[in-house]
């Protein structure tokens, strides 16, 4: 098996021969997850495949933290953008989440 296990394509962070994104295996791992329960979330992917995609993460740590805030941001504006575009359609379903608390 090739020891390529990150592909870069313009600004997307793909396992190798998959479309699990970097970001998923990284937040898997940063929230305290082992290889072994990534491996179990991602049926697609070997345990290689994810002990590989935590070892990039850690070889270019600063390179895919900036990336990953990078989405962050851009996620963080979209979800502005569709609050303002549907403010009925937000209002209602914090109508429904207060009435399940």
């Amino acid at each position: 098996m090739s020891n390529d296990y990150v592909s870069v394509n313009g600004d997307a962070y793909r396992i190798t021969g998959s479309r699990v994104s970097l970001d998923s295996v990284v937040y898997d791992y940063l929230s305290g997850l082992s290889p072994e329960g990534i491996a179990e979330n991602f049926d697609t992917l070997s345990l290689e495949q994810v002990y590989g995609a935590i070892t990039y993460y850690l070889s270019h740590r600063q390179e895919v933290d900036q990336h990953l805030m990078s989405n962050r941001v851009k996620f963080e504006g979209l979800r502005k953008q569709a609050r303002e575009s549907h403010p009925l359609l937000y209002r209602k379903l914090e109508e429904m989440q207060e009435a399940l608390s």
